[in-house]
């Protein structure tokens, strides 16, 4: 059979069976990736070459810094204070959680911060007998917008960071007036919507404080050692990521040096923390670059990119197309293949004109999307999991309705943003 008809058809396949979900996504991709190598598409001798080893070694250093710092009660921590900040005002509750979260999720894992902060969310909402959906739905906005301002805050930013060579300091320097102007209008339309019910009396708004005053963030912390050590491990880590590029330093070099240094400064067993790492994602990611190696090597990627480009005038338009195709379909799919598969599609095209920009839009688009419906991000699927445990039921419809709202306004924002920087 035809190479490029077997790539195409796994490729199809593998993609519905991630759709479809009747099959864990890690077994849809690994199961696609040995049809390839056993159909010799992609050459053995060829897969390290396809496999980016700089997206998985980034994701599992970060994955081994965050379940370490998680020990410590370092983010319960950080929820505390938070609230606490928030005098027991229903709309600052949403507006400082909100913030929090977006650049908490700029650094460390999305999951992992809603994680977290769903459980004080919920507590919160309680405590002020107001309904918890407008907290839960802020705080899921704020996850995707704020994972896209960095070149970690988000699994398509990595992908794409790795595949173009950008660094830590172009992401942040790109994306970050984005995530700023997107942030502030979405908490301007999440006040807009939610105002007038997230009110409480000046007496009940006291009381609350003075219960919320009563939380000790410090009985939060479990263990004071690995606090501190947390914390100076994550500062550094960061730090390095800013000077990456001077140190001619790859990301994945430095998140996997922060892991090291946690696990042996902090002396907690390492089983402990590499039974927590998301083997099922990891291996996700390898198949699907694998799969997705096969219709480069075939050629269609760049019969597609020839196609694209002969019906698109300029970086603009380009730009354009693909910060709207990549938002609405990350909506439906999830973003981790769109990006995979759109990653080679831009690197063919900068054969013949300038894709930098492009990777600015492909982030918007992947990210952002996120916000679209209910299932378009774990944060999101993670967030009304808990929520529902507790009795609280966001709908699909419901989420929609809202959700489409803020992606088309904060994609329609960003790519305005892009625009002025690169039209």
């Amino acid at each position: 059979m035809n190479a490029e008809i077997i790539a195409i058809a796994v490729f199809i396949i593998t993609y519905a069976l991630i759709i479809d979900e009747r099959i864990h996504r890690a077994v849809a991709a690994m199961a696609g990736a040995a049809v390839i190598v056993f159909a010799h598409i992609v050459p053995w001798e060829k897969i390290p070459e396809y496999l980016d080893l700089g997206t998985i070694f980034l994701l599992m250093g970060m994955m081994i810094i965050v379940n370490t710092a998680r020990k410590s009660g370092l983010f319960e921590y950080i929820a505390i204070r938070t609230a606490k900040l928030a005098k027991g005002s229903p709309m600052r509750v949403l507006i400082l959680f909100s913030l929090v979260t977006a650049v908490v999720s700029a650094f460390l894992d999305n999951v992992t911060t809603v994680l977290l902060l769903t459980p004080m969310l919920l507590y919160i909402a309680k405590l002020m007998k107001l309904n918890p959906v407008p907290f839960l739905v802020s705080e899921i906005f704020a996850s995707n917008v704020g994972g896209a301002a960095t070149l970690i805050g988000d699994p398509p930013n990595i992908m794409i960071a790795s595949a173009a060579g950008l660094t830590f300091n172009e992401f942040l320097m790109n994306m970050g007036p984005v995530v700023v102007v997107d942030m502030v209008i979405m908490l301007v339309m999440l006040y807009l919507i939610y105002g007038r019910t997230l009110r409480v009396k000046p007496d009940e708004q006291e009381t609350i404080a003075s219960t919320i005053d009563a939380l000790d963030e410090r009985a939060a912390i479990l263990d004071r050692s690995l606090f501190m050590k947390s914390v100076v491990t994550i500062l550094l880590v960061v730090f390095l990521f800013f000077i990456h590029a001077q140190l001619e330093l790859e990301p994945a070099i430095i998140a996997l040096t922060g892991a090291a240094i946690i696990l042996i400064w902090s002396r907690v067993p390492p089983e402990e923390i590499f039974e927590k790492i998301e083997w099922p994602a990891l291996f996700f990611f390898g198949g699907l670059f694998i799969v997705v190696g096969a219709l480069v090597e075939t050629g269609l990627i760049s019969q597609l990119a020839s196609f694209v480009i002969g019906h698109v005038d300029s970086t603009t338009e380009a730009m354009i197309i693909i910060a709207w195709f990549a938002a609405f379909a990350s909506a439906i799919v999830d973003n981790i293949p769109l990006t995979a598969t759109l990653i080679p599609l831009i690197t063919e095209m900068g054969q013949t004109m300038d894709v930098y920009p492009l990777w600015w839009a492909l982030s918007l688009g992947a990210c952002l999307g996120g916000n679209g419906t209910a299932i378009a991000a774990s944060a999101n699927v993670v967030v009304i999991g808990i929520a529902e445990r507790e009795g609280v039921s966001i709908t699909f419809m419901d989420f929609l309705k809202m959700g489409m709202l803020v992606l088309v306004i904060t994609v329609a924002a960003g790519l305005g943003v892009l625009l002025l920087m690169y039209g």
